[in-house]
């Protein structure tokens, strides 16, 4: 059985403007090319919508399974309990993998790498710092559906801490977190090798 995935894309991207989910990178948006990486290992890939949730909804790619948060303001975990309900609806799953839509240069290699792991959280790590996307098991997925939507998802993590295991990779794309056009713009310098000014 395939490990699920879930895609959290629910904020209102305000320092940025406009939806990260959609921004354009590499032909594609952030969000399709997350989804392709992630489909390539995991079915369904689930992608939490939240605000604007209509539009994001219909220019959703074809490869994800949607799903809106309505309580998206309450913060990221409830996001996942949303995708995580939504996959209790379509079946049952072992493991579940999860990251935010603002990391859409992570490598299809960082998940396999994670994948080949069977401790109950595995996470990547680069330059010694932690990153997405995080690897579950069933036993925490059911964790994070009993906390409060408002609860912090780090929070989860760090009470299992004796059953995490850290996977070094070289893939600064598990750090991304591009909030703002700056960081947008560093993102495209970086694939490129074009320095903008």
């Amino acid at each position: 059985m395939k490990p699920a995935a879930i895609i959290l894309a629910a904020g209102e991207s305000r320092r940025m403007g406009r939806s990260k989910a959609y921004l354009p990178f590499r032909g594609g948006t952030f969000l399709s090319v997350l989804a392709d990486t992630f489909s390539t290992f995991c079915h369904p890939v689930v992608a939490v919508f939240g605000f604007d949730s209509d539009r994001m909804v219909q220019q959703a790619p074809a490869n994800v399974q949607t799903t809106i948060n309505s309580a998206y303001q309450l913060g990221m975990l409830s996001s996942l309990q949303t995708g995580l309900r939504t996959l209790r609806t379509t079946g049952e799953y072992d493991r579940i993998l999860f990251t935010l839509v603002d990391h859409p240069s992570l490598q299809a290699s960082t998940l396999a790498r994670l994948l080949a792991s069977a401790a109950p959280v595995v996470i990547p790590r680069w330059n010694g710092k932690r990153g997405h996307p995080v690897l579950i098991n069933a036993e925490i997925a059911r964790q994070f559906l009993a906390e409060l939507p408002s609860a912090m998802v780090r929070d989860t993590i760090d009470r299992n801490a004796s059953l995490i295991e850290y996977v070094d990779v070289d893939d600064s794309g598990i750090r991304d977190d591009i909030d703002d056009p700056e960081l947008y713009q560093a993102l495209l310098a970086r694939e490129t090798g074009v320095v903008r000014c």
